[in-house]
């Protein structure tokens, strides 16, 4: 008994067909939902980092200068 080649939604995990993104609309929405706030999440946390680069770089040339 061979299983038809298929993937899961990645909201509900429910099979569809390999050509296929989401299950419905409403999966869709999810999916939307979750993306834009991991592109926000990833984006704050580059800020942090480079906030945390300047910072260092500024306090390390400023205790040389002293």
């Amino acid at each position: 008994m061979a299983v038809e080649a298929h993937k899961h939604c990645p909201v509900c995990g429910t099979p569809i067909p390999l050509t296929e993104r989401v299950c419905s609309p409403d999966c869709e929405k999810v999916l939307a939902q979750r993306q834009k706030q991991m592109r926000k999440s990833r984006i704050a946390l580059f800020a942090v980092i480079v906030i945390f680069i300047l910072i260092w770089a500024y306090l390390t040339i400023f205790k040389n200068m002293m």
